[in-house]
């Protein structure tokens, strides 16, 4: 009964993976076959500025994205749980960011955050700050691609904390509201911890989805200004289908593939550790 499914799981994902491992240990050229090389490519990687200047802005909008949509995402939460007015209708509103087409949000990100007419601006301008170049800044455009990410996901880690929280013993509040606990101190002492393993499942969620953030990205910037913006993932999209280094871009993205596995698995452990 399970053939089907473990074959279906080699095709579809041991296959693709083996191949692109394959193909980082060749020198590929247009109209040649591939050639062997051995590890040449990762060789080049770790001489390539261009690849830790990458590696470095991906693990910079990772932390700062997970950091921003954990945090408000369970403050948000945490209302939406404690609150009984029009719950259903607000859950449908939460959930329109996420289900929109990649396209549609970088689109919005760029028709809003235009330096011209757009409305991020004439908010500023309103309130007597100068305008900026949000998408155009290298000092402000990974901070501002984190934002667009936290604002189109927040509600999905938002929803996660609501259902793991209506899920908790309430009788375990109660007995701490009977023992005089307040405010601050039976959130820190109390729903957090107990949080912990829905919060850490929210995280590996993310985890994987920000470290091969893609979409978004090559839609508002390219990668740009400059490099300020080339991530390992737009950085292997060029060095693959612009300059057709099939090599060298599976060596990047076979890197990056282990770095989210290794993410992934600090994750599980620390779930283990915070289960009550």
């Amino acid at each position: 009964m399970v053939a089907p499914a473990l074959v279906f799981a080699g095709v579809m994902i041991v296959f693709p993976f083996g191949y692109a491992v394959w193909l980082s240990l060749c020198e590929i050229a247009l109209g040649q076959p591939p050639r062997l090389n051995g590890g040449a490519n990762y060789a080049r990687l770790a001489a390539d500025a261009d690849f830790w200047n990458g590696l470095r802005l991906t693990l910079l909008l990772y932390v700062i994205s997970l950091v921003a949509q954990l945090v408000i995402g369970t403050w948000l939460g945490l209302l939406l749980a404690r609150s009984r007015w029009a719950r259903g209708i607000i859950r449908t509103i939460l959930v329109s960011p996420f289900m929109l087409p990649p396209v549609v949000i970088g689109m919005m990100a760029i028709v809003i955050l235009d330096p011209s007419f757009g409305i991020a601006n004439w908010i500023l301008a309103q309130l007597g700050l100068p305008p900026r170049l949000w998408l155009s800044d290298p000092d402000t455009v990974i901070l501002t691609v984190a934002a667009i990410d936290t604002w189109q996901w927040t509600p999905f880690v938002a929803l996660i904390v609501m259902g793991g929280y209506l899920s908790l013993p309430g009788e375990v509040f109660e007995a701490a509201e009977v023992d005089g606990a307040r405010g601050w101190q039976r959130f820190r002492r109390l729903t957090l911890p107990l949080l912990g393993p829905t919060l850490v499942t929210a995280a590996v969620l993310r985890s994987v989805d920000l470290l091969r953030f893609f979409d978004v990205i090559y839609i508002t910037t390219q990668g740009g200004p400059g490099t300020a913006s080339t991530t390992l993932n737009i950085m292997a999209y060029r060095r693959g289908f612009e300059f057709f280094d099939i090599g060298y871009a599976s060596a990047i993205m076979v890197t990056l593939s282990a770095i989210i596995f290794g993410s992934v698995l600090a994750f599980a452990r620390l779930r283990r550790a915070v289960t009550w």
